[in-house]
């Protein structure tokens, strides 16, 4: 049963005789031929649309394995797994679309059926319904989805169901194939994708949370927060401290605060959950990257140190009206960098403990609920009827909670559920679970007593569900992690998660498809797998779920990897352990790579714990691309030391050396540690000329020659550069001759930078020559964005020489390809090269090519924006005076 073999991934469906949804598959009839069926004709429409840019897009992908040297020499010039950080702008917005559903350069978009989208996934799905003559309730039997989640999705609450669940509605509607793959197309729209490209990330996945409908109390802190918001002073603080015991709703309030105070900060609002009481709390640096994306900053333009990212974060916020949400931080460290500093932007931040160290903030101590607040939260949840008919017994269930609030809302939720039960059953209930646990500690008596009788209410189904979710990794879940865990079907796990969502023991995000705890509750439902399943049937449960999630994350992680031939870009590479439900295309591997973040880095722990070696290299060298879209990550260094020691434990030296370069590269690009870089590049250097790979010592000479640059030893990495283009030369393989280039490029531009330009020159000219002779099996498009990038380092080297007007042509000319090939990530950097040319040249074009590169560095949030101001304000100093 635990789904290791190729293509399993059946769908299991019915309570009564379930079979785990990542078992063996069987026979496609009925209900699953009709499903086989649409996924076909959805396939079908999609490669429909890729087939007429996949070769251009393929080809502009393998690109991005060149490491350039745009500006200046740090090791973001040498590739990381992969490449440089550029190549960003290639892979997703070269040429053109590979997604039905995308809208056009005119706004609109079509769907699978080549119609146009006039109609969100609700709408459409409203329609069809209707179409059909059917209720909710008639299509939620005939397709297997509870009428909450239909009437979820009609509401636009749920805007990007799955696409099994799509499926599943296709059928029970009798869509043909083209109405399936229209409402297909609809539901991708909306589905959670990656921010790509480099403009502004329109909240990059950090938007507030839905606000509580029934939140009731706090009528004066909330006030208070008001009061700040319209308060326009200088001396207003810019923080607001939320602090408070756990379960007394410090989330709820800042959350409810915040829409509340969202029209006050027209600018943006923000919200970061730093899992403060985490085994890993979120790092400083970390969260910089996330609100940088946020704010539109490309993750090239993402500085590598914590100092230096804080610092952009707050020049970008300082003069914006900008409300940001720090959720469970863990301590002043922690909080510090992230706040905005002066200005008119407000965080707010939430806490168990006090932060006192933080100077100048609004301080809100929650307290515990009034009993009269108490049971106006009850009122809220059930309804005024049932509590004026039990008055004293909905005050006595108030006690009971302690006046928690999240004791006093999972009551509420039961009794939501049982329409026809009275309180005073439920507060003798409760009552006599106080006294079964008497004997637990007193902290946490209150939540105990609601929490046990909850669960022991609870279908058999829905217990291992609970209790089994509460080892997974990370904050928030997938019906997926929640179903392997719990050896239940999806749709089995789905039911589970709605009947505890309604039960108020998880709360779900509908846009997301995403269950999670309040961190009580994980404590709670841990504790009851070591008291109900015991070690064995914990581990089984690990394994299985670890074995699967690092399959499917190295399957989605290839679809990244330009040199690998195993599937076309839009369909799902055949070792996923569900092909049903696969991430189909880049955007949709993205999205659920960094969604899954968590479990598959838990997956690729627990595979080097057990010994699994071959499966950790495997996922770490299918990650190895992707890993360049992240460079924030600080997870990479761990993923590359784990698979770096599994290639030594394997006794394999070859791959040794290939993970300590990408462990090498990590430690300079996203731990910001060159010392341990260094280190490691010497490792892997040894480890290469053991066993006679010219490759992979070109590559460890290079990445040792960053480490040391950032170490301000500059001649000492102009010699590993030379020594690594010199062990590249002789090699015959394509992968050498790109890896030469890249080195040529990184060592001209340092040259240049050392006040070289004459050596310069002569390494980028031996770049052209390369370019110029061709690369065997690789195209001639890919060749050409090589031959840009050397054509731009000559003119900078000319221009450095000062010889203006042989430095033109060539950055006219890569200017030209990278326009052609839309790239802005490079265009923008070219176009001021180019204007500072001109400009010297006193050549009529110059101010019209410096107000475009500046355009350009602006919408990539580029700190050489201040270059083109300055280039554009000495212009207008030495203009002639009319």
């Amino acid at each position: 049963m635990s789904g290791e073999g190729p293509g399993r991934g059946g769908l299991g469906r019915g309570r009564a005789g379930r079979v785990p949804w990542f078992s063996s598959p069987r026979p496609a009839v009925g209900r699953a031929a009709g499903r086989a069926r649409g996924r076909t004709a959805a396939r079908a429409s999609r490669a429909a649309v890729c087939t007429r840019t996949r070769h251009d897009r393929h080809a502009l992908g393998r690109a991005t394995r060149c490491s350039v040297a745009c500006v200046e020499f740090t090791t973001r010039d040498l590739p990381g797994p992969c490449g440089s950080t550029g190549r960003n702008a290639v892979r997703h917005t070269s040429a053109g679309r590979s997604h039905p559903g995308e809208p056009d350069d005119q706004g609109t978009s079509t769907v699978g059926d080549g119609t146009p989208r006039t109609e969100d996934f609700g709408q459409r799905l409203r329609r069809l319904r209707t179409r059909a003559g059917l209720s909710q309730e008639a299509l939620s039997h005939t397709a297997g989805v509870s009428v909450r989640a239909l009437a979820d999705m009609e509401r636009g609450r749920t805007r990007g169901p799955q696409r099994r669940t799509v499926r599943m509605l296709a059928e029970a509607l009798g869509l043909d194939d083209a109405e399936a793959a229209g409402l297909e197309s609809s539901a991708a729209v909306g589905r959670p994708r990656p921010r790509t490209g480099n403009g502004p990330a329109a909240n990059g996945g950090l938007a507030l949370p839905r606000d509580i409908q029934d939140f009731t109390a706090r009528g004066q802190a909330l006030a208070r927060l008001l009061e700040l918001a319209r308060d326009t002073g200088p001396h207003r603080p810019a923080v607001a401290v939320v602090a408070g015991q756990p379960g007394l709703g410090k989330t709820a309030f800042a959350v409810h605060a915040a829409h509340r105070l969202a029209p006050h900060f027209p600018d943006g609002q923000f919200a970061l959950d730093l899992h403060g009481m985490d085994p890993e709390p979120t790092t400083p640096r970390d969260a910089l990257a996330r609100l940088l994306g946020a704010m539109g900053v490309a993750d090239a333009a993402i500085p590598a140190g914590t100092d230096d990212r804080a610092g952009l974060w707050r020049s970008l916020a300082g003069d914006r009206r900008i409300l940001l949400l720090l959720d469970n931080a863990v301590d002043e460290a922690q909080v510090g960098p992230l706040l905005p500093g002066t200005g008119p932007a407000l965080a707010i931040v939430t806490s168990r403990h006090s932060l006192a160290g933080l100077a100048s903030v609004h301080r809100t101590d929650l307290a515990l609920l009034r009993r009269e607040e108490a049971v106006e939260l009850l009122t809220r949840i059930i309804g005024p009827e049932r509590v004026r008919a039990e008055a004293q017994a909905a005050r006595d269930l108030a006690d009971l909670c302690g006046q928690l609030p999240l004791a006093v809302r999972i009551a509420g939720q039961r009794l939501l559920s049982r329409p026809h039960e009275r309180l005073s059953k439920l507060v003798a209930r409760l009552a006599a679970e106080g006294r079964r646990l008497d004997g637990l500690q007193a902290g946490s008596l209150r939540v105990r007593a609601a929490f046990a009788l909850s669960y022991r209410q609870l279908l058999p189904d829905s217990r291992t569900f609970l209790r089994r979710a509460a080892l997974s990794a990370g904050p928030d879940f997938s019906p997926e992690t929640g179903a392997l865990l719990a050896g239940l079907s999806y749709d089995d796990a789905v039911a589970c998660a709605e009947e505890l969502t309604d039960a108020g023991l998880l709360q779900s995000d509908p846009t997301a498809e995403r269950y999670r705890f309040h961190d009580l509750l994980r404590l709670y439902a841990a504790e009851q797998v070591a008291l109900e399943d015991g070690p064995e049937l914990r581990d089984a449960a690990l394994d299985r779920t670890a074995r699967w999630m690092l399959r499917r994350a190295t399957a989605a992680a290839l679809h990244f990897d330009v040199e690998h031939e195993g599937s076309p870009p839009d369909g799902a590479y055949a070792g996923d352990p569900d092909p049903d439900s696969a991430p189909v295309g880049r955007e949709e591997a993205r999205a659920w790579l960094e969604s899954e973040r968590a479990q598959w880095l838990a997956a690729l722990r627990r595979a080097h714990d057990t010994r699994r070696h071959q499966q950790v290299l495997d996922a770490a060298q299918a990650m190895h691309w992707f890993s360049d879209l992240n460079q924030h990550w600080e997870q990479w260094v761990e993923v590359f030391q784990r698979s770096a020691d599994s290639a030594r434990l394997l006794g394999s030296r070859r791959d040794e050396a290939i993970h300590l370069n990408y462990l090498a590269w990590s430690y300079n690009m996203c731990a910001y540690d060159p010392h341990n870089a260094l280190t490691t590049a010497d490792a892997a250097l040894a480890a290469a000329r053991d066993c006679g790979d010219g490759l992979q010592e070109g590559w460890a000479l290079g990445y040792g020659a960053g480490a040391l640059h950032r170490q301000g030893l500059v001649p000492q990495a102009q010699a590993r550069l030379r020594a690594g283009a010199d062990c590249l030369a002789p090699q015959d393989s394509a992968q050498a001759r790109l890896a030469e280039l890249t080195i040529l490029n990184s060592l001209g531009t340092l040259l240049r930078q050392a006040g070289q330009p004459v050596e310069a020159l002569e390494a980028h000219r031996r770049s052209e020559r390369i370019c110029r002779a061709g690369v065997p099996g690789r195209t001639d498009e890919l060749i050409a964005l090589y031959h840009a990038v050397a054509r731009q380092q000559i003119g900078n080297d000319l221009a450095a020489l000062e010889r203006w007007a042989e430095a033109e042509p060539p950055l006219r000319q890569a200017l030209s390809a990278f326009d052609t090939a839309q790239m802005p990530a490079w265009a923008g950097p070219a176009r001021l090269d180019l204007g500072h040319v001109l400009s010297a040249l006193g050549h009529p074009d110059a101010r019209s090519t410096l107000l475009a590169a500046r355009d350009d560095l602006t919408d990539l949030r580029s700190p050489r924006r201040a270059e083109a101001d300055a280039a554009l304000s000495a212009l207008e100093e030495t203009a002639p005076t009319r």
